[in-house]
């Protein structure tokens, strides 16, 4: 049936944007969504569960696993390797959940280019002096650590165009809604039901075959 199988989905926006929050509130309301659990190298933290936060290995069995096509994507960071696995994605998307990548914009054209039938959403504020605005709220950063998260924007900001949609996060509740909509729309899109289209195609040339 049409929409069975749940969808790939990337989120990406600006440092700041609120992308953490929505992804929280997504999963929150709806239980149509799973998080990508990533796998890593590194040790777990205190209160980290396997299988949870991360999918926890070592070194040689995250290398065989690169070897055997097993992530979507993966990179090395501090000495220690991240990727995302292929097997539970795929299985989250088989019981009909839209798995969410929260991942940057380098690391979603990767996704992208692999995966064709993937749906990019980019996460903005409605302006740049709204982001400027969010970042010095923190109270976290110093003004030079914003600075080059503002530069960053800029840079990542040439990209935009390549998602299939840009979404403004002004109010969270109306940001969640739209995002669940592109999604739920997308899910419908013939590029991500093939099996449906050809099943139907056969169909129909069988009961073709008759007629003169």
């Amino acid at each position: 049936m049409l929409k069975k199988k749940g969808i790939l989905m990337v989120l990406s926006g600006f440092s700041g944007a609120g992308k953490g929050t929505l992804v929280k509130a997504l999963l929150q309301k709806y239980d149509s969504y799973a998080l990508s659990v990533s796998m890593t190298t590194r040790a777990p933290r205190e209160g980290e569960r396997d299988g949870v936060e991360y999918f926890f290995t070592d070194r040689q069995h995250f290398e065989e696993t690169v070897g055997q096509n097993g992530f979507i994507e993966y990179a090395s960071y501090c000495g220690n390797y991240y990727g995302t696995p292929r097997a539970y994605v795929e299985e989250q998307m088989a019981a009909g959940r839209n798995v969410i990548l929260e991942i940057e914009i380098q690391g979603a054209l990767k996704v992208k280019e692999k995966f064709p039938e993937s749906l990019l959403i980019f996460v903005t504020p409605p302006s740049a002096e709204e982001l400027k605005r969010r970042l010095e709220n923190r109270g976290t950063e110093t003004a030079e650590a914003i600075a080059q998260r503002l530069a960053r924007a800029a840079e990542e900001s040439e990209g935009v165009e390549a998602y299939d949609y840009i979404v403004v996060n002004d109010d969270l509740e109306a940001c969640v809604e739209e995002i669940h909509r592109l999604v739920e729309a997308a899910r419908c899109a013939p590029v991500r039901n093939t099996e449906f289209i050809n099943k139907i195609r056969e169909q129909l040339q069988s009961f073709s075959k008759g007629v003169k």
